[in-house]
Protein backbone atom coordinates (compact mmCIF):
# COMPACT_ATOMS: atom_id res chain seq x y z
CA UNK A 1 0.00 0.00 0.00
CA UNK A 2 1.27 3.39 -0.69
CA UNK A 3 0.26 7.25 -1.37
CA UNK A 4 -0.05 8.76 -4.42
CA UNK A 5 -0.40 12.10 -6.02
CA UNK A 6 -2.90 12.04 -8.57
CA UNK A 7 -4.76 14.66 -10.81
CA UNK A 8 -7.98 16.30 -9.19
CA UNK A 9 -10.86 14.57 -11.19
CA UNK A 10 -12.88 16.92 -13.67
CA UNK A 11 -16.20 16.91 -15.38
CA UNK A 12 -17.99 17.98 -18.39
CA UNK A 13 -19.58 21.61 -17.56
CA UNK A 14 -22.91 20.58 -19.05
CA UNK A 15 -23.14 16.98 -16.87
CA UNK A 16 -24.73 16.14 -13.80
CA UNK A 17 -21.90 14.70 -12.79
CA UNK A 18 -20.97 15.84 -9.60
CA UNK A 19 -17.30 16.19 -7.70
CA UNK A 20 -17.29 14.88 -3.73
CA UNK A 21 -14.54 15.89 -1.55
CA UNK A 22 -14.34 12.66 0.56
CA UNK A 23 -14.40 12.92 4.23
CA UNK A 24 -15.23 9.56 6.08
CA UNK A 25 -14.51 6.03 4.37
CA UNK A 26 -15.54 2.85 6.36
CA UNK A 27 -13.09 -0.45 5.25
CA UNK A 28 -15.34 -3.20 4.18
CA UNK A 29 -13.71 -7.49 3.88
CA UNK A 30 -13.91 -7.13 0.48
CA UNK A 31 -11.40 -4.11 0.58
CA UNK A 32 -8.96 -6.41 3.03
CA UNK A 33 -9.69 -9.66 0.66
CA UNK A 34 -8.02 -7.56 -2.44
CA UNK A 35 -5.59 -5.90 -0.11
CA UNK A 36 -4.08 -9.08 0.99
CA UNK A 37 -5.25 -11.62 -2.05
CA UNK A 38 -5.07 -9.31 -5.25
CA UNK A 39 -8.71 -10.82 -6.32
CA UNK A 40 -12.11 -11.85 -5.19
CA UNK A 41 -13.53 -14.37 -7.44
CA UNK A 42 -13.41 -13.59 -11.14
CA UNK A 43 -12.24 -9.96 -10.25
CA UNK A 44 -8.56 -9.63 -10.49
CA UNK A 45 -6.19 -6.66 -9.32
CA UNK A 46 -3.81 -6.21 -12.09
CA UNK A 47 -2.64 -3.03 -11.54
CA UNK A 48 -2.71 -0.46 -9.10
CA UNK A 49 -6.23 0.16 -7.67
CA UNK A 50 -7.64 2.61 -5.03
CA UNK A 51 -9.26 0.75 -2.46
CA UNK A 52 -12.81 1.92 -0.36
CA UNK A 53 -16.67 2.06 -1.40
CA UNK A 54 -18.15 3.26 2.07
CA UNK A 55 -17.74 6.70 1.73
CA UNK A 56 -19.27 10.11 2.42
CA UNK A 57 -18.07 14.09 1.55
CA UNK A 58 -19.29 17.34 0.71
CA UNK A 59 -20.49 18.06 -2.91
CA UNK A 60 -17.61 20.94 -4.24
CA UNK A 61 -18.40 20.82 -7.80
CA UNK A 62 -21.49 20.15 -10.07
CA UNK A 63 -22.73 19.99 -13.75
CA UNK A 64 -24.82 22.07 -15.23
CA UNK A 65 -27.08 19.57 -15.52
CA UNK A 66 -27.03 19.02 -11.95
CA UNK A 67 -30.87 19.61 -10.65
CA UNK A 68 -30.56 17.96 -7.06
CA UNK A 69 -27.95 18.89 -5.77
CA UNK A 70 -25.24 21.69 -5.22
CA UNK A 71 -21.89 22.91 -3.80
CA UNK A 72 -21.63 22.59 0.44
CA UNK A 73 -24.21 19.42 0.40
CA UNK A 74 -23.03 16.75 2.52
CA UNK A 75 -23.68 13.65 0.40
CA UNK A 76 -23.34 9.22 0.96
CA UNK A 77 -22.16 7.91 -1.90
CA UNK A 78 -23.82 5.00 -3.30
CA UNK A 79 -20.12 3.66 -5.23
CA UNK A 80 -21.67 1.26 -8.20
CA UNK A 81 -23.28 3.09 -11.47
CA UNK A 82 -24.74 0.48 -14.44
CA UNK A 83 -24.97 1.18 -17.65
CA UNK A 84 -28.99 1.78 -17.46
CA UNK A 85 -29.46 0.05 -20.90
CA UNK A 86 -29.27 -3.22 -20.69
CA UNK A 87 -32.17 -5.41 -18.95
CA UNK A 88 -31.30 -6.03 -16.05
CA UNK A 89 -31.10 -2.03 -15.73
CA UNK A 90 -34.48 -1.38 -17.55
CA UNK A 91 -35.89 -4.40 -15.13
CA UNK A 92 -34.99 -2.30 -12.06
CA UNK A 93 -32.69 -4.77 -10.92
CA UNK A 94 -29.15 -2.40 -12.27
CA UNK A 95 -27.40 -4.26 -8.76
CA UNK A 96 -27.56 -7.15 -11.90
CA UNK A 97 -25.87 -5.02 -14.55
CA UNK A 98 -23.22 -6.65 -16.32
CA UNK A 99 -21.27 -3.44 -16.54
CA UNK A 100 -22.05 -1.88 -13.48
CA UNK A 101 -18.89 0.41 -12.53
CA UNK A 102 -18.03 -0.37 -9.01
CA UNK A 103 -15.82 1.37 -6.76
CA UNK A 104 -12.57 -0.69 -5.69
CA UNK A 105 -13.17 -3.36 -8.00
CA UNK A 106 -10.99 -3.91 -10.88
CA UNK A 107 -10.39 -2.02 -12.64
CA UNK A 108 -12.25 0.84 -11.11
CA UNK A 109 -10.22 2.90 -8.27
CA UNK A 110 -12.36 3.27 -4.97
CA UNK A 111 -13.01 6.44 -2.55
CA UNK A 112 -9.96 6.35 -0.51
CA UNK A 113 -8.91 9.26 -2.07
CA UNK A 114 -9.39 12.99 -1.82
CA UNK A 115 -12.11 13.74 -4.73
CA UNK A 116 -14.38 11.32 -6.17
CA UNK A 117 -17.01 11.68 -8.79
CA UNK A 118 -20.26 10.31 -9.20
CA UNK A 119 -23.57 11.48 -10.92
CA UNK A 120 -26.12 13.29 -9.03
CA UNK A 121 -28.42 10.52 -8.38
CA UNK A 122 -26.13 7.94 -7.15
CA UNK A 123 -25.37 10.58 -4.64
CA UNK A 124 -27.94 11.13 -1.29
CA UNK A 125 -28.23 14.18 0.65
CA UNK A 126 -27.67 13.81 4.43
CA UNK A 127 -30.33 14.99 6.79
CA UNK A 128 -28.23 17.72 8.81
CA UNK A 129 -28.49 15.82 12.00
CA UNK A 130 -26.44 12.78 10.45
CA UNK A 131 -22.93 12.89 10.57
CA UNK A 132 -19.98 12.46 7.88
CA UNK A 133 -19.40 9.29 9.89
CA UNK A 134 -22.89 7.52 9.56
CA UNK A 135 -22.97 8.82 6.03
CA UNK A 136 -20.35 6.30 5.15
CA UNK A 137 -21.85 3.34 6.76
CA UNK A 138 -24.68 4.48 4.99
CA UNK A 139 -23.09 1.79 2.04
CA UNK A 140 -23.53 -1.25 4.61
CA UNK A 141 -27.17 0.03 5.74
CA UNK A 142 -28.23 -0.78 2.16
CA UNK A 143 -26.41 -4.43 2.13
CA UNK A 144 -28.73 -4.66 5.29
CA UNK A 145 -31.83 -3.08 4.14
CA UNK A 146 -31.33 -5.03 0.65
CA UNK A 147 -30.91 -8.55 2.35
CA UNK A 148 -33.88 -8.13 4.51
CA UNK A 149 -35.82 -7.15 1.37
CA UNK A 150 -34.77 -10.07 -0.12
CA UNK A 151 -35.78 -12.03 2.86
CA UNK A 152 -39.35 -11.04 2.48
CA UNK A 153 -39.78 -9.36 6.50
CA UNK A 154 -42.72 -8.48 7.93
CA UNK A 155 -44.32 -7.19 10.77
CA UNK A 156 -44.55 -9.99 13.52
CA UNK A 157 -41.71 -12.04 11.59
CA UNK A 158 -39.38 -14.10 13.21
CA UNK A 159 -35.82 -13.60 11.93
CA UNK A 160 -32.50 -15.93 12.54
CA UNK A 161 -29.54 -13.73 11.63
CA UNK A 162 -26.40 -15.45 11.03
CA UNK A 163 -23.18 -13.79 12.01
CA UNK A 164 -23.21 -10.70 14.34
CA UNK A 165 -20.70 -8.81 12.04
CA UNK A 166 -21.27 -5.33 11.01
CA UNK A 167 -24.11 -6.14 7.69
CA UNK A 168 -25.14 -9.20 10.94
CA UNK A 169 -26.30 -6.38 12.91
CA UNK A 170 -27.30 -4.12 10.55
CA UNK A 171 -29.71 -6.87 9.34
CA UNK A 172 -31.38 -7.28 13.46
CA UNK A 173 -31.66 -3.60 13.65
CA UNK A 174 -33.42 -3.41 9.95
CA UNK A 175 -35.80 -6.55 10.76
CA UNK A 176 -36.52 -4.69 13.89
CA UNK A 177 -37.43 -1.56 11.73
CA UNK A 178 -39.48 -4.02 9.56
CA UNK A 179 -41.88 -5.16 12.19
CA UNK A 180 -40.01 -8.65 12.99
CA UNK A 181 -41.10 -9.04 16.98
CA UNK A 182 -38.67 -12.12 17.45
CA UNK A 183 -35.04 -11.33 16.64
CA UNK A 184 -32.19 -14.05 17.12
CA UNK A 185 -28.56 -13.01 16.88
CA UNK A 186 -26.31 -16.02 16.07
CA UNK A 187 -22.26 -15.71 16.44
CA UNK A 188 -19.41 -17.65 17.94
CA UNK A 189 -18.19 -14.41 19.90
CA UNK A 190 -20.28 -13.38 22.88
CA UNK A 191 -19.29 -10.13 22.91
CA UNK A 192 -20.56 -8.87 19.34
CA UNK A 193 -23.87 -10.96 20.66
CA UNK A 194 -24.03 -8.71 23.59
CA UNK A 195 -23.75 -5.95 20.90
CA UNK A 196 -26.74 -7.51 19.22
CA UNK A 197 -28.89 -7.39 22.14
CA UNK A 198 -27.75 -4.13 23.26
CA UNK A 199 -27.83 -1.77 20.57
CA UNK A 200 -29.00 -3.25 17.26
CA UNK A 201 -32.70 -5.14 18.57
CA UNK A 202 -31.75 -8.94 18.61
CA UNK A 203 -34.61 -9.60 21.11
CA UNK A 204 -32.37 -13.07 21.81
CA UNK A 205 -28.94 -14.30 21.09
CA UNK A 206 -27.35 -17.62 20.97
CA UNK A 207 -23.08 -18.89 21.25
CA UNK A 208 -23.01 -20.74 18.05
CA UNK A 209 -21.42 -24.57 18.99
CA UNK A 210 -19.64 -27.43 17.45
CA UNK A 211 -22.71 -29.55 16.83
CA UNK A 212 -24.08 -30.63 13.73
CA UNK A 213 -25.99 -28.86 11.97
CA UNK A 214 -29.63 -30.31 12.45
CA UNK A 215 -28.79 -30.08 16.05
CA UNK A 216 -27.59 -26.56 16.27
CA UNK A 217 -30.79 -25.84 14.64
CA UNK A 218 -33.05 -27.19 17.03
CA UNK A 219 -31.54 -25.78 19.77
CA UNK A 220 -31.87 -22.24 18.47
CA UNK A 221 -35.49 -23.16 17.87
CA UNK A 222 -35.82 -24.34 21.47
CA UNK A 223 -34.01 -21.11 22.97
CA UNK A 224 -35.56 -18.49 20.79
CA UNK A 225 -39.20 -20.51 21.56
CA UNK A 226 -39.67 -20.69 17.69
CA UNK A 227 -42.12 -23.22 17.63
CA UNK A 228 -41.63 -25.12 14.24
CA UNK A 229 -38.93 -23.03 13.23
CA UNK A 230 -38.39 -19.36 12.02
CA UNK A 231 -39.92 -17.55 9.58
CA UNK A 232 -36.71 -16.25 7.74
CA UNK A 233 -33.30 -17.28 8.03
CA UNK A 234 -30.64 -14.57 6.91
CA UNK A 235 -26.86 -16.05 6.55
CA UNK A 236 -24.58 -12.49 6.80
CA UNK A 237 -21.37 -15.23 7.63
CA UNK A 238 -20.73 -17.10 4.51
CA UNK A 239 -19.49 -19.51 7.13
CA UNK A 240 -20.77 -23.50 5.75
CA UNK A 241 -22.01 -24.38 9.14
CA UNK A 242 -24.05 -21.46 9.14
CA UNK A 243 -25.35 -21.72 6.16
CA UNK A 244 -26.73 -25.36 6.96
CA UNK A 245 -28.10 -24.21 10.09
CA UNK A 246 -29.88 -21.71 8.68
CA UNK A 247 -32.02 -24.08 6.33
CA UNK A 248 -32.84 -26.17 9.46
CA UNK A 249 -33.78 -23.14 11.40
CA UNK A 250 -36.55 -22.33 9.38
CA UNK A 251 -40.80 -23.50 9.21
CA UNK A 252 -41.83 -24.97 6.16
CA UNK A 253 -42.83 -22.47 3.55
CA UNK A 254 -40.22 -20.18 5.71
CA UNK A 255 -37.48 -17.58 3.42
CA UNK A 256 -33.74 -18.03 3.50
CA UNK A 257 -31.93 -15.11 2.24
CA UNK A 258 -27.54 -15.42 2.00
CA UNK A 259 -25.92 -12.00 2.19
CA UNK A 260 -22.42 -13.57 3.11
CA UNK A 261 -20.00 -14.78 0.88
CA UNK A 262 -17.46 -17.20 2.22
CA UNK A 263 -16.45 -20.48 0.28
CA UNK A 264 -18.08 -20.30 -3.59
CA UNK A 265 -19.04 -23.97 -3.57
CA UNK A 266 -20.48 -25.87 -0.12
CA UNK A 267 -22.63 -28.91 1.35
CA UNK A 268 -25.94 -27.58 1.21
CA UNK A 269 -28.68 -29.42 2.59
CA UNK A 270 -31.50 -29.28 -0.72
CA UNK A 271 -33.10 -32.21 0.77
CA UNK A 272 -34.58 -29.78 3.62
CA UNK A 273 -35.28 -27.31 1.15
CA UNK A 274 -37.66 -29.71 -0.67
CA UNK A 275 -39.33 -31.08 1.95
CA UNK A 276 -40.39 -27.59 3.45
CA UNK A 277 -40.67 -25.57 0.18
CA UNK A 278 -38.35 -23.26 1.33
CA UNK A 279 -38.09 -20.08 -0.44
CA UNK A 280 -34.41 -19.53 -1.48
CA UNK A 281 -33.17 -15.99 -1.94
CA UNK A 282 -29.64 -14.47 -3.03
CA UNK A 283 -28.51 -10.74 -2.10
CA UNK A 284 -26.16 -8.86 -4.12
CA UNK A 285 -25.26 -5.49 -3.06
CA UNK A 286 -28.17 -2.94 -3.30
CA UNK A 287 -30.97 -1.99 -5.79
CA UNK A 288 -33.69 0.41 -6.13
CA UNK A 289 -34.79 2.24 -3.18
CA UNK A 290 -32.64 0.41 -0.75
CA UNK A 291 -30.50 3.89 -0.42
CA UNK A 292 -33.37 5.69 -0.26
CA UNK A 293 -35.14 3.49 2.69
CA UNK A 294 -31.67 3.34 4.53
CA UNK A 295 -31.53 7.51 4.39
CA UNK A 296 -34.88 7.61 5.98
CA UNK A 297 -34.24 4.92 8.64
CA UNK A 298 -31.38 7.38 10.11
CA UNK A 299 -33.43 10.76 9.46
CA UNK A 300 -35.87 8.97 12.01
CA UNK A 301 -33.49 8.16 13.66
CA UNK A 302 -34.56 4.21 13.59
CA UNK A 303 -31.10 3.02 13.35
CA UNK A 304 -28.08 4.19 15.79
CA UNK A 305 -25.09 3.42 13.10
CA UNK A 306 -22.75 5.22 16.01
CA UNK A 307 -22.83 1.65 17.90
CA UNK A 308 -20.70 0.12 15.18
CA UNK A 309 -17.95 2.71 14.81
CA UNK A 310 -15.08 1.41 17.02
CA UNK A 311 -11.65 3.12 15.50
CA UNK A 312 -11.08 6.22 13.58
CA UNK A 313 -8.02 6.41 11.84
CA UNK A 314 -6.40 10.02 10.07
CA UNK A 315 -6.05 9.37 6.39
CA UNK A 316 -2.34 9.08 6.46
CA UNK A 317 -2.68 6.17 9.38
CA UNK A 318 -4.72 3.87 6.59
CA UNK A 319 -2.39 1.35 6.20
CA UNK A 320 -2.34 0.71 9.85
CA UNK A 321 -6.48 0.58 9.79
CA UNK A 322 -6.05 -2.37 7.30
CA UNK A 323 -3.36 -3.95 9.21
CA UNK A 324 -5.45 -4.00 12.28
CA UNK A 325 -8.47 -5.17 10.35
CA UNK A 326 -6.42 -7.68 8.88
CA UNK A 327 -5.46 -9.12 11.98
CA UNK A 328 -8.63 -9.48 13.62
CA UNK A 329 -7.66 -6.76 16.38
CA UNK A 330 -10.01 -7.45 19.63
CA UNK A 331 -12.91 -5.13 19.33
CA UNK A 332 -12.94 -3.81 16.12
CA UNK A 333 -16.80 -3.98 14.61
CA UNK A 334 -16.31 -1.09 11.94
CA UNK A 335 -13.38 1.32 10.99
CA UNK A 336 -13.36 4.70 9.60
CA UNK A 337 -10.51 6.28 7.71
CA UNK A 338 -11.19 10.50 7.44
CA UNK A 339 -10.31 12.22 4.43
CA UNK A 340 -6.83 13.26 3.41
CA UNK A 341 -5.91 16.52 5.32
CA UNK A 342 -9.05 16.08 7.06
CA UNK A 343 -9.57 15.54 10.95
CA UNK A 344 -13.39 15.35 10.65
Amino acid sequence: MSFENRPVPTISPESSDVIIQIKQTGICGSDVHYYNHGSIGKFVVTKPMVLGHESSGTVVAVGSGCQTLAVGDAVALEPGVPCRKCTPCKEGIYNMCSEMVFAATPPFDGTLCKYYTLPEDFCYKLPKHVSFEEGALVEPLGVAVHISRQANIVPGSSVVVFGAGPIGLLCCTVARTFGATTIVAVDIMQSRLDLAKESFGATHTVLAGQAPSTENAARIISEAKLGDGADVAIDASGAEASIQTGIHVLRSGGTYAQGGMGKYDINFPIGAIIEKELNIRGSFRYGSGDYKLAISMLENRQVDLKALITSRYKFEDAEQAFIDVQSRKPGLIKVLIGGPGDDE
